[in-house]
């Protein structure tokens, strides 16, 4: 795991995501060093995903500290010692407060299963469900002090089908995030995608957009330019 960008990745659940960054790290597409993965829960199933991988699984349990500074403060300690050049977000369930973000500003990545700026928060597929819209899907955005409102990197949508539950919705965005999600951190390890606190910048180009996946449009292809920016 030795030779990249020395990134931290928070988990809380599953660990579909990190699998994602993992088998692409795997497959020589992300130039990136493991160098830790910690989870606030205890016995998650990411943690055995990073276990398999050969990568050290810390636990931060929240339930352990008294209020939200005290475990961020453990955090970051803990984060710290490992000197991270990038922090990722997969699938962390967890609001941090403002100064743990402020710390690590211009250099933590989330993945949210909605098209933000729509669906900020939690039950996203419900919630697109019940707003009867055509198309859902996920984010990768920058993480600021306001909840999924960090600038949006990219995106890649689905239709939302007749009949849709919220488990065959969220099935079909997972698929899309394990796609973007890999790309976004690649870009930033290979020095692509920057963040200054306030502004994101792709190959030296503010992002007043997030990039749309070109690979997710079913029913219509994108412009050879917008194709070109995703290589």
């Amino acid at each position: 795991m030795k030779g990249g960008l020395p990134i931290v990745v928070l988990v809380s659940g599953r660990g579909t995501n990190l699998e994602a960054l993992l088998a692409a790290h795997a497959r020589g597409d992300l130039p990136v060093d493991f160098r830790a993965v910690i989870s606030n829960r205890p016995g998650v199933t990411a943690l055995d995903r990073a276990d398999a991988h050969g990568v050290a699984a810390q636990v931060i349990d929240h339930k352990a500290y008294g209020d939200r500074a005290a475990f961020d403060a453990a955090l970051a300690e803990t984060i710290d010692r490992h000197g991270p050049a990038l922090i990722v977000l997969a699938g962390f369930m967890r609001i941090l407060t403002d100064g743990f973000i402020e710390r690590y500003r211009d250099r933590m990545l989330n993945i949210h299963p909605s098209l933000l700026p729509d669906f900020r928060g939690l039950h996203t597929h419900r919630r697109a469900l019940e707003a009867g819209v055509e198309r859902h899907g996920a984010t990768v955005h920058f993480v600021t002090p306001e909840l999924d409102g960090g600038p949006a990197v990219l995106q890649a949508s689905v239709p939302v089908r007749a009949g849709d539950t919220e488990e065959t919705l969220a099935a079909r965005v997972l698929e899309r995030e394990h796609r973007i999600f890999p790309l976004a951190v690649r870009w930033f390890a290979q020095g692509r995608l920057t963040f200054d606190g306030r502004t994101a910048r792709l190959d030296g180009a503010k992002l007043a957009a997030p990039i749309i996946d070109p690979h997710d449009i079913e029913d219509e292809p994108l412009p050879e330019e917008s194709r070109d920016r995703v290589d």
